[in-house]
């Protein structure tokens, strides 16, 4: 289906297509009037291939689906690269470089899959086996965000070890040079071998910067607070939209928007 859609929408999920209480339902509607249109409807988030399957399958998706963010790309529709194209380093490897930028900066970078159960519920909202498939986590290492007085000293030393450190709203994510949301997008389309797909991009806070900036059509989403302003500032020279309302009513309305203004038809 990727191969003759001349449009995707290319989505973050935590806080962009759902809120942090986990309710698809206002997307719901739409993402099924996607589908009547065709349109391929493609996650693309932090989490983990494990917690992905569990939301399509809530969703009825069957597209490709980015996870962590672009590490890795998943799809029973991949048939030509046995359904994954992998661009990220192995989680095993990024825990020794987070454990070496630890000593170098002398303060404790503490990996998402160390903490405790209550620790974890606390900072996720997740409970019980939930818990379990956000640490089946392997391309990628997702950590508690540092203080903001060491942010430069570790992008710095990320050069050396050539990773790159996206944060995120509620935690940060370390990633090979080789992966990010958007080089993931690049190279689901590169797959697809039809250079002239459209996407829609939607996202929230700074990890989605690569997937907007790869996107024909940007959309931040706010939260209940108000917009990420680090992501605004981001793209403060790129012509983006800012929804009017938060999480996936936000996501509905500027979707069913766009379907209006490129005079979609089934």
């Amino acid at each position: 289906m990727i191969e003759n859609s001349s449009l995707w929408v290319v989505t973050d999920v935590d806080g962009t297509l759902m809120d942090h209480s986990y309710d698809l339902t206002p997307a719901r509607e739409t993402i099924k009037l996607l589908q009547e249109f065709s349109i391929p409807v493609i996650l693309c988030t932090s989490k983990t291939a494990s917690e992905v399957k569990v939301i399509r399958k809530e969703l009825n998706l069957t597209d490709p689906y980015i996870v962590e963010n672009g590490a890795a790309i998943y799809g029973e529709s991949l048939k030509k690269v046995d359904g994954e194209i992998i661009l990220g380093e192995k989680y095993e490897i990024l825990e020794k470089i987070l454990n070496d930028i630890s000593d170098e900066i002398n303060y404790d970078l503490v990996p998402l899959n160390n903490i405790s159960d209550q620790e974890a519920t606390e900072l996720t909202g997740l409970k019980g086996h939930s818990l379990e498939l956000m640490r089946d986590r392997h391309w990628s290492m997702s950590f508690l965000n540092p203080p903001e007085n060491k942010e430069k000293e570790i992008n710095i030393i990320c050069k050396r070890f050539k990773v790159e450190i996206f944060r995120g709203n509620r935690m940060s994510h370390m990633l090979s040079i080789n992966s990010n949301k958007g080089k993931a997008i690049n190279a689901l389309k590169k797959y697809s071998n039809n250079p002239n797909i459209k996407i829609i991009g939607l996202g929230d806070s700074q990890n989605d910067l690569p997937l907007l900036l790869n996107s024909d059509y940007k959309i931040v989403i706010p939260s209940p607070n108000g917009p990420n302003l680090k992501l605004l500032e981001s793209l403060k020279y790129q012509n983006f939209i800012l929804a009017t309302e938060p999480n996936g009513f936000g996501w509905k309305i500027e979707i069913n928007k766009l379907i209006n203004i490129l005079k979609i038809k089934k």
